[in-house]
């Protein structure tokens, strides 16, 4: 019930609890239509990934963040490769150099057994 205060006599309006409860329903839906579900895409490197292959999950890589993705950039090694951890690490500084327009870090790299992990998530400014 809903009391109007300006009349004159105070006038009372009768309202249907089940429409607005309907219209409450349908409000929390359309706000919920209207937001960005932002999911952790991954691309996966090697320390010996070659120009091309680089060039390809760059590419990539910068759509998932110009979706507004956050993307994992994992460098995975294999036997001999943990002995040049070095190499992974100066790969993840290169990629995160060449996407540092559109991204900022969001973890930095991160060994986690034989992967060497880093998250970037898109900037902020829209």
């Amino acid at each position: 019930m809903e009391i109007q205060p300006n009349a004159e006599p105070p006038v009372a309006k009768i309202e249907d609890y089940g429409k607005r409860l309907f219209l409450m329903k349908k409000q929390r839906g359309a706000a919920k239509k209207k937001q960005k579900q932002t999911k952790l895409k991954e691309v996966k490197f090697r320390p010996s990934t070659d120009v091309n292959d680089y060039e390809v999950k760059l590419r990539n890589l910068r759509g998932f963040i110009e979706d507004g993705d956050r993307v994992k950039v994992t460098v995975w090694f294999r036997g001999r490769e943990m002995a040049h951890q070095d190499l992974g690490r100066q790969l993840l500084e290169r990629v995160k150099a060449d996407v540092l327009d559109v991204a900022k870090v969001d973890f930095f790299p991160k060994l986690e057994g034989k992967q060497l992990t880093m998250v970037l998530a898109p900037k902020g400014n829209k």
